[in-house]
């Protein structure tokens, strides 16, 4: 364009000759000949008016040709095309047969093609994202499912792939797991990081259910579990934007070279287990990561050798843990239930709702991020796992006391006090039936003095009174000072019907009489 005005403006401000124009601006004369035909043709005026910019200017001049045969041909519906391109395996090529199908007039493949694109260009301006080195890992599912046999049954069931992508190598990472759940979403990412050798700074996962919570635009909220490994890691997870697959092209392109070039080479296979069908991904995924680039040098492996290897952190000391999380509330008993067992926390969290942390072998439980109880893992439901350090101090002091300690106790002070306490016990069909009223022996003898506890306990076994409420109803009506009653000799009753001991002890003259 600055030619073309450089042209004009000697042509009409300096009156120079073609051949003179053609000198000075380096041109063809032919060219300046055809640069002032299409001016007269336009009448363009000079000088030119300060609105027509360079686009315009080129636009006045050498105008769009029409489509060839315009209004003959039928044009195609590039908004039904570009709808019809999102389904699975839907391409150009097939679109347009079907177009020409209809419309056997139509247009050709070339200008078909040429012109969607045009249409399309105007949808959306695409952001080229440039990859550094070890900084994302994208990770997403193939959307092609994988037939595994069990050799008892005969029975097929899908296994889904798991795919991981290094942005700057395209480094690739494939493997099948039974299901997508998070259990086998955060193990992929584990096995991923140890193929890599390495931990990228950024992991972009779509907003993907198993470790997603709330997918947003902004702030989409991460599983806790997937949150704790990218902790564990040392990563961020940035998550794709809801209905931006770009945002992922690189596990989008990856996803689609894996169906082509491992699931579809798998396809005429059968496979028994998971373990067989992972050993021949692998083996494909090797051969397509030593596959040279078509229009790069190198391949996928030298690439990542070269530029993503040094660039990845070390892993850490020992692999991620799979954990899950879930809030409970501390029961009046001072423990949480985790499916069925309880586990205890300190008695002063009655009532709080607190975290509970748990793997396969141990269970933690958070207050406020901050952990209060660990405990291992116990599969048994309907039992407790009890800390006795998180028991209130009268529940440690009550459980102390075993019946060998309460036996000892009772000998110290004195011997009735021991029988006292020995037959509450006995009579019991289980001795702890009996502890609570040995403790509360226990509790008058602090009251009262094991001096004045030992002469009720003598009272109350000469009287075989064997209760609790009997020695505490001596004590405080001072019965055990006391002279003890007289052991009974003869029938407390007198009548004639009623012989005593004297009956049987008779003398001779009576023994006569007798006779």
């Amino acid at each position: 364009m600055r030619k073309i005005r450089e042209a004009l403006r000697l042509h009409f401000e300096a009156g120079m000759s073609e051949r003179q124009i053609a000198g000075a601006c380096g041109v063809g004369k032919g060219t300046v000949r055809r640069y002032l035909k299409r001016a007269r043709a336009a009448q363009l005026p000079w000088p030119l008016p300060e609105d027509i910019d360079d686009t315009r200017l080129e636009k006045i001049l050498f105008p769009p040709p029409p489509p060839p045969s315009a209004g003959k041909r039928p044009m195609p519906d590039f908004g039904q095309i570009h709808r019809e391109l999102k389904s699975p395996n839907v391409t150009l090529q097939l679109l347009w047969e079907e177009y020409k199908e209809s419309s056997p007039t139509g247009y050709n493949y070339s200008w078909f093609c040429a012109q969607y694109g045009e249409w399309a260009r105007q949808l959306d301006v695409v952001l080229r994202q440039e990859h550094r080195a070890g900084e994302k890992m994208f990770v997403d599912h193939a959307g092609q499912t994988v037939r595994v046999t069990d050799r008892k049954t005969g029975e097929a069931r899908p296994a889904y792939v798991f795919v991981a992508v290094l942005g700057a190598s395209n480094y690739t990472y494939a493997e099948a797991t039974w299901t997508r759940g998070l259990w086998d979403w955060i193990s992929s990412h584990v096995r991923a990081f140890e193929f890599f050798d390495g931990v990228s700074r950024l992991v972009v996962p779509d907003n993907w259910r198993s470790g997603v919570n709330a997918p947003c635009y902004y702030e989409p909220e991460l599983n806790r579990t997937y949150n704790d490994m990218a902790i564990h890691y040392g990563v961020g997870i940035m998550p794709a934007r809801p209905y931006r697959p770009r945002d992922k092209a690189k596990v989008e392109v990856g996803v689609q070279v894996v169906q082509r070039w491992v699931l579809a080479a798998l396809r005429k296979r059968q496979f028994f287990c998971l373990a067989e069908l992972n050993e021949s991904i692998a083996e494909l995924t090797d051969r397509l990561n030593r596959r040279p680039f078509r229009k790069l040098p190198g391949s996928r492996l030298e690439l990542y050798e070269r530029i993503d290897r040094p660039a990845l952190r070390p892993l850490p000391a020992q692999p991620y843990v799979y954990a899950e999380w879930k809030k409970a509330r501390v029961s009046i008993d001072y423990h949480v239930d985790l499916e069925r067992h309880y586990y205890s926390v300190p008695c002063q969290l009655v009532g709080k709702q607190v975290d509970v942390r748990y793997t396969s072998g141990t269970v933690e439980i958070l207050y406020h991020g901050k952990r209060v109880a660990s405990h291992p893992r116990s599969y048994q439901p309907g039992t407790h796992t009890t800390n006795a350090e998180h028991r209130p101090r009268s529940h440690r002091e009550y459980l102390a006391w075993t019946p060998a300690r309460i036996t000892e106790w009772a000998a110290t002070i004195g011997p009735f006090t021991a029988r006292m306490a020995e037959t509450i016990m006995s009579d019991r069909p289980h001795p702890e039936q009996g502890f609570r009223s040995c403790l509360g022996l226990i509790g008058l003898g602090r009251r009262y003095g094991n001096d004045r506890l030992e002469a009720a306990c003598t009272r109350a076994v000469r009287l075989r009174a064997y209760r609790y409420q009997s020695v505490k109803s001596m004590l405080m009506r001072g019965l055990d000072r006391q002279a003890l009653p007289e052991l009974v000799t003869r029938p407390p009753v007198e009548h004639a019907n009623i012989r005593g001991a004297e009956y049987y002890s008779l003398t001779g003259s009576d023994e006569e009489v007798a006779g």
